[in-house]
Order: structure tokens, then C-alpha cells, then sequence
């Protein structure tokens, strides 16, 4: 690898618009292609409620993605709240790190056409996984971008990219703490090891200057909004340790399992490993090498990544790293033959996990849903034109979940008092143009979102929930499935509420004097 401190050229800048257009249309169009509701409109209400007036850990409960939310509104003041809007938040992200993608393999000297094509196979296996703001995305592409400015700067050994390292990991770790958290503890050190070893203390200076500066800016942005820093210390957190700890005890590690759901990663490091094995030629000198580093920040980015979703309930979307790793062992392949070899490989892993999570939308539980049968969501509101709504709740049956819905959607609108909602669909408030007073994203039942009764955090949350239900005046609370009576009288007490089953999938309680 003869590491360059390269200049941005004409051909670069038409590459990256070439990559920039590709990868916002792919997650354009896969982001409006099937919903899950509970993960696909996790910011879609939350986003419209910080519009009117409400904020994260204050006026709802939150243990991931207050960075989300704000941009989420940001964009909806802009351009108005709709479901496309949404989708382009997603989709600018997409374009932003496949962007820096492409900047960091030809800063490495990957040759141009290289560079675009394996980020190209990057942007598909990146964002349109979701397609839709996703708290995990969000984190791990925000830290992959302070992974990629630490390559740039034991590149450049630039001051000024050393400033901005810190940014990027804390708007990964404002997304979701885990895996930002994962990234950084593991690619720092190994950063400051190369400053230690190459002598470069000044630019550790820039990096810890560039930490407590955004630090400082968040904590004043809290203070100005009225964001309670107790409140964010006991849901963001001390409740998400609860929740790690609880994972942490039911972890069940198969190395079958592991080599099955990674193999392709795997094998893209192994072919990393061996090309870089070879060039190494004095282990003596191996701390001293710029290239060893960026070989070792490479893997542990990997390994780290991998342990998250091992860790996580989520579904897996790490492929991306296939074509990132392939792309690093690229840079030292001249042989024509390998060239090819990697570049096969690559497409053909691409290909296999478009059409498991791009196209079959796994990611959403849609792999066994007929695609074809969805409709256009402008069905329920106008505001979720271009959406092809069919959730695997409903399977194969879409026009039957939005009669219900729009059911739902009539008997809140026509109670025009202020009213609290329970449930899934988190996109009433936008479409009604009205506070629901959501204190939550969405209803699993697991506690990976707000405590349950069993919780030592549970009075915490009872209490925010009474306090937003005063502060607002609330005369109502409904209850949408799978929220049930049960779980409303947890929060409020059976005695100051009258409940009302209006049909079989919303029930409306009212406050009485206690």
C-alpha cells in the first residue's frame, strides 16, 4: 500500500456524484417499499412531536436516537412532514457515508474505477437494509465515518480531521449508544498508538479539544431546551446498562452460527489479512507502519460490528463491511487474475444480500410477504404518498390493516380534546397535524424501549407519563393493539380512569377525579 496523501481530482468529483445519485435513489426507492411498524416510523412521530413543542427524556421516553429525532424534525421544518421526507433523511446518510467511502479508498490509492465500484456495492448493502431512519444505521455509520476520518488522519496526520474525529463518534453514540460505544473503545487505542509510537502528540491535542468543544455545544443545546440531564443520564444510560446486563446473561454464542451469519465477512478479511501478511516484512517495525494500523483498525472494526449483532435483537446489516474490506485489500492486489477474483466475489455477495434484505426486506420481517400485493399508503393520508404499504402483521392482506387504520385515524380526529396514544402507529400525530403526546416510540413488551413493570426504572417512567398527562391537560388516553387495559391501568391506576372499548383494536379512557 503506498500510502498517499492524495489531492481530490476532477475524475474524483464526477465519481462522487456518480455514487452520491446511486446512493440516495436505492434507498429512495427500498426505503417505500413495505414498512414493519414498529421500527420503520420509530422518529416519523417523534420528529413531529419535537415540532410542536415536546423534547427526548422530558416529555417521552427514550433509551436510544435523540440525534435522530431532532434531524428527523429539523428536515420536517424544512420541507414540510411527510413519509418521502423521512425516507430522505435515511437516504442522505446513505449518500454521506458511501460518500466517505469512496474519499477513504482513494486517499489509500485505490485506483478510480476500483473506488467506485466497490462503493457502489457499499451504498446497497448499507442503509436500504431499513431504508427508513434505524437507530442502529444511524450509530454504526456515524462512528464508521470517525473510523474512516482516524485512517484519514494517520494518512495526512491532519490536525484538522483530528478535530472532527470526536463529532462523528458522539453523533454515533447520540443515535444509539451501542455500537458506537463498541467502535470507539476498540479503534481508539489503537489510534493512540500510533500517535504514541510515530511520535505525533500534537494532533492528540486537536482530538481532545475537538471532544470537550462538541461536547460542550450538546450539553448548552440540553440547557436551552430544557432537556433534563438527570433524566438523560438515568434512560440513556443507566436503564440501557439494565438492558445490556439482561442480554449479557441470556448470551449464547455457537461458532457455527457465527461462521453461518458472517461467512462472507469472514472470508473478505481472510483475503485482507493474507495480501497484507505478505507485505510484512520486519515485525519489528510493524507499530511504526501507517498501513499496519489501518490493517488493524480494518479487522477490529469488523470484530466489533459482528459482536454487536450477535449482542443485538435486531436484524443483521453489517454485509457493507464485505465490500469495505474488499476494497482496503484491493489497494496491494495487482495481480489481474486476483483482481477479478475479489471484484467476483464481491458482486456476488452483494447480489445474494440485496436480494435477501433489499429485496426480500428481511430487515422488516417482509420475507414472506408477497411484495406485489402492497399498496400506496396516500390510502390512509396523503402525507404517505410513494409508501407501499403491507406489514407482516398483515401479511398479505394491506387493504384490510388500513381500513382499520383509517378507523382509528376517524374516532381520534373527531375527539378534538388533548388526548395521549399507546400503540404502534406512530404516524397519526403527523397525519392528524396533532400532539398525541406519545411517551414512547413503540410497544414490544420486552423493556428494550421503556421499562416494564418488573423494572426498578418502571416509577420513573409512571411518572413521566403522569407528568406529560398534566402538564397537557389530557382528558383522554387511547390505547391502539397490542397495548392492552392492563397496560394503561399500570401507568395511570384503574381508579382515575373510565374505559370505553370502541372496537376491537382501539379503546379510549378518560380521567375522573381521584
Amino acid at each position: 500500500m503506498n500510502i498517499l496523501q492524495k489531492k481530490i481530482n476532477q475524475n474524483d468529483f464526477f465519481g462522487i456524484i456518480i455514487i452520491s445519485i446511486f446512493s440516495l435513489a436505492v434507498n429512495q426507492y427500498y426505503g417505500n417499499l413495505g414498512i414493519f411498524p414498529h421500527d420503520s416510523f420509530s422518529h416519523f412521530g417523534t420528529g413531529h412531536m419535537i415540532i410542536n413543542g415536546s423534547h427526548p427524556f422530558t416529555d417521552f421516553w427514550i433509551v436510544s436516537g435523540p440525534f435522530i429525532d431532532y434531524f428527523q424534525a429539523f428536515l420536517f421544518k424544512i420541507f414540510g412532514s411527510s413519509w418521502k421526507i423521512y425516507v430522505f433523511h435515511a437516504s442522505i446518510i446513505n449518500l454521506l457515508v458511501t460518500t466517505f467511502t469512496f474519499i477513504l479508498l482513494r486517499n489509500l490509492n485505490l485506483d478510480f474505477k476500483r473506488s467506485v465500484f466497490f462503493s457502489l456495492c457499499f451504498s446497497i448493502l448499507a442503509y436500504p437494509t431499513s431504508g427508513t431512519p434505524f437507530v442502529d444505521h444511524h450509530s454504526t455509520f456515524f462512528s464508521l465515518i470517525g473510523i474512516y476520518l482516524i485512517l484519514n488522519c494517520i494518512v495526512k496526520e491532519s490536525k484538522y480531521i483530528c478535530f472532527f474525529i470526536p463529532l462523528f463518534f458522539i453523533l454515533g453514540f447520540l443515535s444509539k449508544q451501542v455500537p458506537a460505544f463498541y467502535l470507539a473503545v476498540s479503534t481508539m487505542p489503537i489510534f493512540f498508538l500510533y500517535l504514541f509510537f510515530n511520535k505525533k502528540f500534537f494532533l492528540i491535542n486537536y482530538f481532545f479539544f475537538g471532544s470537550l468543544f462538541f461536547i460542550f455545544l450538546i450539553i448548552l443545546f440540553s440547557l436551552i431546551n430544557g432537556i433534563s440531564l438527570i433524566n438523560f443520564y438515568e434512560q440513556y444510560i443507566l436503564y440501557p446498562q439494565s438492558i445490556a446486563k439482561n442480554r449479557f446473561e441470556n448470551l449464547n454464542i455457537s461458532i457455527i452460527s457465527i461462521l453461518g451469519n458472517f461467512k462472507f465477512i469472514f472470508i473478505s478479511l481472510v483475503i485482507l489479512i493474507l495480501i497484507k501478511a505478505i507485505k510484512i516484512k520486519k515485525i519489528n517495525l510493524f507499530l511504526k507502519t501507517k498501513e499496519n494500523y489501518i490493517l488493524l483498525i480494518i479487522l477490529i472494526t469488523s470484530f466489533a460490528l459482528m459482536f454487536h449483532q450477535i449482542l443485538t435483537r435486531n436484524q443483521i446489516f453489517i454485509f457493507f463491511l464485505i465490500p469495505l474490506v474488499l476494497g482496503i485489500a484491493s489497494i496491494d492486489i495487482n495481480d489481474k487474475f486476483l483482481k477479478y477474483a475479489v471484484i467476483i466475489i464481491c458482486l456476488f455477495s452483494t447480489i445474494k444480500y440485496h436480494e435477501r434484505f433489499n429485496e426480500g426486506r428481511k430487515f422488516h420481517e417482509l420475507q414472506n410477504v408477497n411484495l406485489n400485493l402492497a399498496v400506496d399508503a396516500k390510502l390512509i393520508d396523503e402525507k404517505l404518498a410513494g409508501l407501499k404499504w403491507i406489514t407482516p402483521q398483515f401479511k398479505n392482506n394491506p387493504l384490510s390493516e388500513i381500513k382499520v387504520i383509517n378507523e382509528i385515524k376517524l374516532i381520534l380526529k373527531n375527539d378534538k380534546r388533548n388526548k395521549m396514544v399507546f400503540g404502534n402507529y406512530q404516524f397519526l400525530s403527523v397525519i392528524l397535524n396533532q400532539n398525541l403526546f406519545y411517551t414512547t416510540r413503540w410497544h414490544v413488551f420486552d423493556g428494550s424501549d421503556y421499562p416494564l413493570p418488573k423494572s426498578s426504572y418502571f416509577e420513573s417512567y409512571k411518572k413521566l407519563n403522569n407528568q406529560v398527562a398534566k402538564k397537557n391537560d389530557v382528558k383522554a388516553v387511547y390505547s391502539i393493539l397490542p397495548v392492552t387495559t392492563e397496560n394503561i391501568y399500570d401507568l395511570f391506576g384503574k381508579d382515575c380512569l373510565v374505559m370505553n372499548s370502541l372496537n376491537e383494536f382501539i379503546t379510549r379512557y378518560e380521567f375522573k377525579k381521584c
